[in-house]
């Protein structure tokens, strides 16, 4: 193997790319303290974050939709406003584990980054509902780094909006 492509040429597979993708991403929720559960179906949430019990004693839990890739790519679907809890963790660098980033947004997190950037502009977004890019820029990257996950922040995410945090 390579140090180009550490898991080498299967990670076209994009299959792979989405188990080892959410392997980390699950790794990453356990590490900060955030259970995890796994629907039986695909209905668009890949897992389920929750903490069993917050600061007033709550069970908290919020659908993750996951993005994973191999490179960087970042996207705002309008199909998703209709879920307001859902949040989607963009993973980039999936076969890269030193390089590997979790971005993480809901919707309106999303649909805001996008409008600053101008995306909610393009005929992608106003005939498709939806904007993807592949080469994030320094801009993109700046309006990003609030939204970097870190085991720390993983409890906070999963507990905004619903317990009032």
């Amino acid at each position: 193997m390579s140090n180009k492509e550490p898991l080498g040429p299967q990670m076209a597979d994009t299959q792979i790319v989405e188990i080892v993708g959410r392997n980390w991403l699950v790794s990453e929720l356990y590490r900060s303290g955030v259970e995890v559960a796994r629907p039986g179906r695909d209905h668009g949430i890949d897992l389920i974050a929750f903490v069993d019990l917050d600061y007033s004693g709550k069970f908290v839990g919020r659908p993750i939709q996951l993005k994973a890739s191999t490179h960087e790519v970042f996207g705002v679907w309008r199909k998703l406003e209709k879920f307001p809890d859902l949040l989607v963790a963009h993973v980039w660098h999936v076969p890269d584990p030193p390089k590997t980033v979790c971005y993480c947004l809901t919707y309106a997190e999303a649909k805001s980054v996008a409008q600053r950037m101008g995306y909610t502009e393009t005929e992608s977004w106003t005939r498709g509902g939806v904007y993807v890019t592949t080469r994030p820029g320094e801009a993109l990257r700046a309006l990003l780094e609030e939204f970097r996950m870190t085991p720390e922040r993983w409890s906070l995410k999963v507990g905004a909006g619903i317990a009032g945090i």
